[in-house]
């Protein structure tokens, strides 16, 4: 009785950590949302900030870890790098064409979904039935988002514009597919401590991008005087949401971090319709719910 009250106990500590980092993730792109001009010089001023604010905590983390720090360490970091480098671009050039309610949720949905293509193909594994269920429905809501009537105003630059956003969107998916097998290899098979791993990909993210966003320091500084409230939710917001989930996946298994942790998504949708007035957005909030169950019933296969 006392080992099932505290597990029980442990998991909604979990549970907590998770729900948290979902409010936090969607209000992080709700921020970036609202950013129109110079987004890879955006990405790089957030990454930047990420940076600056990790290096006293992986510095002490690097003090107190009993491995000594490994070659293979900074490699790991370096790919995992390039991944998100690549991921914040083109979520960032998606916002710019496409509205949140879809690039939102198709982003964050299809992720999940490349991660099980992937594990199927490359590692031979073999979902069960709930896994199936869980990658028809997100299918489903992802075609639900993506589709539809739209507004009866609405020209060609609006349809080019929501075929971009839905493109980007899964574009976007991909790259989180491939960072999130990325990093699932790095800090369980090459054994690189979660602090360490995240602070150093945010110093050589920061670096890749530097010799492009500061040729144009005058953009830069344009940025930083309109948007630096943007920048600064993003630069902290996003760590804090992701080693949120890293200390709850400490503490509960993925089973139960997985669904949790996407709420975001049905929150991305409620921003998307409430805070930002896109329209459509009841049907992408119906999509992005169904999404959910989708990536809920892959995480419990």
């Amino acid at each position: 009785m006392r080992g099932k009250r505290e597990r029980s106990t442990v998991n909604a500590t979990a549970l907590s950590l998770v729900l948290a980092a979902a409010v936090i993730h969607a209000g992080w792109n709700l921020a970036a949302k609202r950013i129109r001009r110079g987004g890879a010089r955006f990405v790089w001023a957030y990454y930047s900030l990420s940076a600056v604010m990790l290096i006293p905590v992986m510095v002490i983390s690097l003090a107190v870890e009993p491995q000594r720090p490994q070659w293979t360490w900074l490699l790991a970091s370096a790919v995992t790098a390039v991944l998100h480098v690549t991921y914040g671009v083109v979520l960032q050039r998606g916002y710019a064409v496409g509205d949140l309610s879809v690039v939102y949720p198709l982003a964050r949905g299809t992720g999940p979904l490349i991660s099980v293509l992937a594990a199927v193909v490359l590692l031979g594994e073999r979902p069960g039935p709930l896994g199936l269920v869980g990658a028809f429905l997100v299918v489903g809501g992802v075609l639900v988002i993506g589709t539809g009537r739209a507004p009866a105003h609405a020209d060609a630059a609006d349809h080019a514009a929501r075929r971009k956003g839905v493109a980007y969107g899964l574009l976007t998916g991909l790259t989180i597919a491939a960072y999130t097998l990325w990093d699932a290899h790095s800090v369980t098979g090459l054994g690189v401590p979660p602090i360490v791993y995240f602070g150093s990909g945010a110093i050589v993210q920061s670096l890749l991008m530097a010799p492009y966003a500061l040729k144009d320091r005058e953009e830069v500084s344009w940025l930083w005087r309109e948007h630096k409230r943007e920048i600064v939710l993003v630069g902290v917001l996003s760590p804090i949401a992701y080693l949120l989930v890293l200390y709850a996946l400490q503490l509960a298994p993925v089973s139960l971090v997985a669904p949790a942790r996407e709420l975001s998504i049905v929150l991305g949708g409620l921003a998307a319709w409430l805070v930002l007035g896109e329209a459509n957005a009841v049907r992408r909030l119906l999509g992005s719910v169904v999404v959910l169950a989708g990536i809920t019933a892959i995480a419990m296969a």
